[in-house]
């Protein structure tokens, strides 16, 4: 018992000192510091009402316009595409199809990158739209498409008068100007050939122009073969083919080499006028005679489709469409080109 009494008494003693300790010590108190921002955040820590509220004013403001945000159905992106075409006069949709159309397509088909691919086939033409995907540029895809081109001429007829053609379109470009073009003294392949000539090229110097298509009638000479006058002399169409073909050639006829002098050859063998046409010797009769183009057949100066016409006000004229990619920037220009014409 006196070992238990003296534990508790010391114990005691050490719970009074450790209070005295404790209250000998200074008094420590919170003080609180203001918080001073600066800048632009200085005024939302200061007023932190203010903040949250100016916060969920801007929420409940964006809730409630989000829905009315504008969404544009076209939007205006620039798809890489890129229109072929090639012409084979006198042949028909089946013919196109057959040796034009296919072999371009399968060579179209192994370019990277391409996503659509269509062909139409009509009378004497045919025409592909190739549409890449938006990651290839259309520089690339112009290089691609000229190639394969190359790879697919031999296999395109011989006789085909100009290889494809390609331009580089958009079809989010539209053509927003019209010109026609009227003569009282010129002919129909003469306002086309003005268009093509003048009128296009003056136009596609001017910036932001994408493409001028010329709409109107071609000029061509036109040979409508006689065939009681073919029989007569014993000659068929495709001998009247082939001498048309031979007298028009235009290739050379080489040089004379002399001791001092050499002299070169210059044929005037590519025939452009009608009457040129009329005096072409096609044949020879029994008797050695020449047979001339005017015997067995009508040539005349005329277009190359006589099915076709423009017409302007109840008058015949040839039209330009101009496409362009930016309207407004183009809309003075086109005003100061239209003047210079």
């Amino acid at each position: 018992m006196n070992d238990a009494e003296q534990h508790d008494g010391e114990r005691e003693v050490k719970d009074h000192d450790r209070r005295r300790s404790k209250s000998d010590a200074p008094e420590q108190t919170a003080k609180l510091i203001a918080v001073e921002g600066s800048g632009l955040s200085g005024p939302f820590i200061r007023r932190p009402v203010m903040t949250v509220l100016l916060t969920l004013s801007v929420i409940v403001a964006g809730l409630a316009t989000y829905g009315k945000l504008a969404v544009n159905d076209l939007p205006a992106v620039d798809y890489p595409v890129i229109q072929v075409s090639c012409s084979y006069p006198g042949a028909d949709p089946t013919t196109m199809a057959n040796n034009i159309a296919t072999p371009l397509e399968k060579q179209f088909l192994q370019i990277p990158g391409l996503d659509i691919i269509t062909s139409t086939s009509t009378q004497s033409n045919t025409q592909f739209t190739l549409q890449f995907v938006l990651s290839k540029s259309i520089t690339d895809a112009a290089t691609d498409v000229q190639a394969a081109i190359q790879r697919a001429t031999g296999k395109l007829p011989i006789d085909l008068p100009s290889p494809p053609t390609f331009t580089k379109t958009n079809p989010n470009d539209q053509a927003v100007y019209l010109l026609g073009l009227l003569s009282d003294t010129l002919t129909d392949w003469d306002l086309y050939k003005y268009a093509s000539t003048v009128v296009a090229q003056r136009i596609n110097i001017l910036p932001g122009v994408s493409q001028v298509n010329i709409y109107g009638v071609q000029g061509a000479i036109r040979i409508k073969a006689d065939p009681s006058a073919l029989a007569a002399r014993g000659l068929t169409m495709d001998d009247l083919a082939s001498a048309i073909k031979a007298g028009t050639v235009y290739s050379g006829a080489g040089q004379f080499d002399g001791a001092h002098r050499t002299f070169v050859l210059q044929p005037n063998g590519q025939i452009d006028k009608a009457e040129g046409y009329r005096n072409l010797i096609v044949a020879r009769n029994p008797n050695g005679s020449p047979v001339y183009l005017r015997d067995v057949s009508d040539v005349r100066q005329s277009v190359q489709d006589e099915r076709l016409s423009r017409f302007f006000q109840s008058e015949r004229c040839s039209l330009s469409s101009v496409r362009v990619c930016q309207a407004r920037s183009c809309s003075r220009q086109f005003s100061i080109g239209h003047k210079q014409l």
